[in-house]
């Protein structure tokens, strides 16, 4: 087998990219382009394992001002423990900036995250309110408002208003993404006074993120608003950090736990009992 070869993705290699994060599951809440890769490459940076020719894993990132979120790090199970790995990450990590990202149960990716600089900070938990149409999934009290599919694209002032807010408790300014996230199909966005939250229907499915608020109150009230005005005949997911008092109040009412991840940072610059992020952007 020839040496691994890790350098920046070019178009060509987006094919084998979308292979890897496919044989891991990734792409299941994007069935359509531009996806989550697509802002990795535009908003940050990434780069692709070639071993022998064929991509054989990839590492991707997104900035927000000075913290490089970590979104993936995924190698082939045939190339796994060959370096290639720890070779991408060695190449997306550099310099001293705040880092973060969710890892998930591997103990070989959570010691590769340690030994670069990250803690554990706790645990992220990946929830799923099932639809409305199962009964046990709302209490006849729930209010329920409909959202029309297609509805406008937000709105410029609301995607600033939204971007100022989730600066604050994210720990950086990404208002290129966010306006990137906004402009997709079928993403909408809440800004309740001071908490705000995205929603994006895929099919059948809503995903809530990133959302966030100025108190932990602010922050459960807008995305538990968010919830409740997606009427869909799927489910609908949000991930929320341990830390915040959100997680208990989604369990009881009847929310379920779908995944977990470990959350690590290298500094403690978010509010994670105010911020529920993007699975995929975070």
């Amino acid at each position: 087998m020839a040496e691994p070869i890790v350098r920046p993705a070019a178009d060509a290699d987006m094919a084998g990219v979308r292979t890897v994060a496919g044989h891991f599951g990734l792409l299941g809440l994007w069935p359509e382009r531009p996806d989550f890769v697509d802002a990795e490459r535009e908003f940050g940076e990434v780069l692709v394992g070639e071993v022998d020719g064929t991509v054989a894993g990839f590492g991707g990132t997104l900035r927000r001002g000075t913290v490089t979120h970590l979104g993936d790090l995924f190698v082939l199970p045939e190339h796994q423990s060959s370096g290639v790995g720890r070779t991408i990450l060695s190449r997306l990590l550099t310099g001293d900036t705040p880092r973060v990202t969710f890892a998930s149960d591997d103990r070989r990716a959570l010691a590769l995250y340690v030994r670069n600089g990250m803690r554990p900070r706790c645990p992220l938990f990946y929830l799923k309110r099932r639809p409305y149409g199962d009964q046990s999934a709302r209490r006849e009290s729930d209010p329920v408002v409909r959202l029309e599919s297609g509805r406008a694209a937000p709105g410029e002032a609301d995607v600033k208003a939204a971007a100022a807010m989730d600066a604050h408790v994210s720990g950086g300014d990404r208002t290129s993404t966010l306006t990137w996230y906004a402009g997709l199909p079928d993403v909408t966005l809440h800004v309740s006074g001071p908490g705000y939250a995205f929603v994006r229907t895929s099919g059948d499915k809503a995903v809530i993120g990133p959302a966030g608020g100025a108190t932990p109150q602010d922050c459960a009230d807008v995305v538990l608003e968010a919830a409740n005005a997606h009427h869909g005949a799927g489910p609908v997911h949000v991930a929320v950090p341990g830390a915040h008092p959100l997680l208990a109040l989604l369990l009881d009412e009847g929310w379920h736990i779908g995944d977990m991840d470990t959350l690590l940072t290298s500094e403690d610059f978010m509010r994670l009992d105010c911020y529920a992020p993007h699975p995929d952007l975070g």
